[in-house]
């Protein structure tokens, strides 16, 4: 990292803030940054991270009264436009490229090369050609950007960056749809940034991600500024009070029962396959137990809970609930039969973001307030809209709020609020903390454990090995579409991270060969 005691900061930002109608998003938040240097910036979900960033990038204008200096100089940032004439590159969760355009017409958006009043597709090629090279990409300029990978695309969206000459590049939670393989070169990446002289604001919820690369971190909590750590001072239990202001460092730790032993069966699942990545799955889950169903990315995991729920097709095996075999051939049909499920993708497949809090929560129970003449009761719908507010604790001004509008862990409250009105008696939870923020993680876990403890059977689907061990009453392993095996909290099967990835990437097999 560049010396701070002999070098000017690249980007300094003072007294930022910023208010919506009456929500104060942020009350005087400041972020210095050194060429050369990756700074985190962390905090709850609704701390104003994405507040503060939107206002680097230009896609909002701080309340009057702050200041924003680049390398020493006050600078206005009035749109999108003059934050990248100004060098500051931003790469959101929910990537910005164009999948039916090439790469090369990609780096390019909004700066085409012309020639005689027509686009120039061979020359932006040549240009964008380097860049790639220089970052390690495998794919050519030519390369339509829809037969990327996820980790690709991110690599075309940093390409941009560095070809617009960015010095300042913001990435927000780039590694949530990234294998650990495509995480690591991810990191190599970063790394080569830094060492080129960018600066670089990581925001990331993983701590070892954090660990793993920031020369400093800065935290923000409910749109304050809390303080800057530097890497020398980091530490689990001082990051995690300054977000949450409580110490909550045995949020983890749950004690496993005896549901699996004792409980009602309530959810078997014999024979499943789909003819693709589920072969021949069967498990069980007890009336009040937390079966986590783990494995690398790829077992097969996904696909196992939705055919359960009946989102997709099942070639072959059976479904018995209670005792009773079923036939779930659509989510309508689980929801009814008191199945439900929550989708790994809250945005695409969950949540409708342009509506209400209000409407999001009521959404599957509207019949329900349904009087004489088929008139809903919406007294009812608001009712259960403020009490499903203040019984999950979501951060939000009103219940007719809309959803887009809210941070990510907010959105999955409200995502699970909506389930909860079904009355599920089978709970399917398809990695219900991606995105989400270490306090609205201990909120999540703590409502686990009270529906375990109403007798709901619960299974949770986490690519988390930490949070597999913390929640869970046993573990499901699967590998290659297979379940690879089981671990019940016994001495010959402990729940521990290093038992499920033996049999997670199959070392222990390969071992007793």
């Amino acid at each position: 990292m560049a010396s701070t005691a002999d070098t000017a900061p690249i980007l300094e930002m003072r007294e930022i803030r910023k208010t919506f109608f009456t929500v104060k998003a942020l009350t005087g938040v400041e972020l210095t940054a050194w060429s050369g240097e990756i700074h985190a910036l962390m905090g709850e979900n609704g701390a104003g991270k994405s507040t503060l960033m939107k206002i680097l990038s230009g896609a909002y204008r701080a309340d009057v009264g702050g200041e924003i200096k680049l390398a020493g100089q006050p600078v206005t940032i009035d749109g999108p436009l003059a934050a990248k004439r100004l060098g500051i590159a931003v790469i959101y969760q929910e990537l910005s490229l164009s999948p039916n355009l090439t790469v090369a017409e990609n780096i390019h958006l909004g700066r085409e090369l012309s020639k005689s009043g027509l686009i120039d597709r061979a020359r932006m090629e040549r240009d964008s050609a380097p860049v790639l090279e220089r970052l390690g990409a495998d794919f050519g300029p030519k390369t339509l950007v829809s037969d990327l990978s996820i980790a690709e695309r991110q690599l075309v969206e940093i390409a941009r960056a560095v070809h617009a000459d960015a010095r300042i590049l913001v990435m927000d939670e780039p590694t949530t749809a990234l294998s650990s393989r495509e995480t690591d070169r991810l990191f190599s990446l970063v790394r080569q940034l830094k060492a080129e002289g960018m600066a670089i604001i990581y925001i990331s919820h993983r701590m070892n991600e954090v660990y793993e690369l920031a020369d400093r971190v800065s935290v923000l909590r409910d749109g304050g500024y809390v303080g800057t750590l530097t890497r020398a001072e980091l530490s689990a239990e001082r990051l995690v009070k300054m977000m949450v202001g409580r110490d909550i460092s045995g949020f983890y730790k749950k004690a496993q029962g005896e549901h699996h032993k004792t409980g009602a069966l309530m959810l078997e699942v014999k024979d499943f396959a789909d003819g693709r990545r589920v072969k021949n799955v069967s498990l069980t889950v007890r009336a009040g137990e937390v079966v986590a169903l783990a494995g690398l990315v790829g077992s097969g995991r996904t696909e196992l809970a939705r055919l359960v729920f009946g989102a997709d097709k099942r070639i072959s095996g059976d479904l018995w609930l209670e005792g009773q075999r079923v036939e779930l051939h659509s989510p309508s049909a689980a929801l009814a039969t008191g199945v439900a499920y929550l989708t790994e993708d809250r945005k695409a497949q969950g949540l409708f973001l342009d509506m209400s809090v209000h409407d999001n929560i009521n959404l599957a129970v509207f019949g329900r307030d349904a009087g004489r003449g088929g008139v809903l009761d919406l007294g009812s719908a608001a009712r259960r809209a403020t009490t499903a507010i203040e019984v999950l604790k979501i951060r939000v001004a009103g219940p007719h709020v809309e959803v887009g509008t809210l941070s990510g862990g907010n959105q999955q409250k409200v995502l699970l609020s909506r389930l909860l009105e079904t009355a599920p008696r089978v709970l399917l939870l398809d990695e219900p903390t991606r995105g989400v923020d270490i306090g609205a993680k201990s909120e999540i876990y703590r409502l686990i454990d009270e529906l375990a403890a109403r007798g709901v059977a619960i299974l949770v689907i986490s690519s988390e090995l930490p949070e597999v061990v913390g929640i869970s009453d046993r573990v499901v392993v699967m590998r290659d579409g297979i379940v690879a095996g089981e671990l019940d909290g016994s001495a010959e099967a402990p729940i521990t991270q290093e038992a499920i990835m033996e049999l997670a990437t199959g070392a222990k097999t390969t071992a007793a060969a």
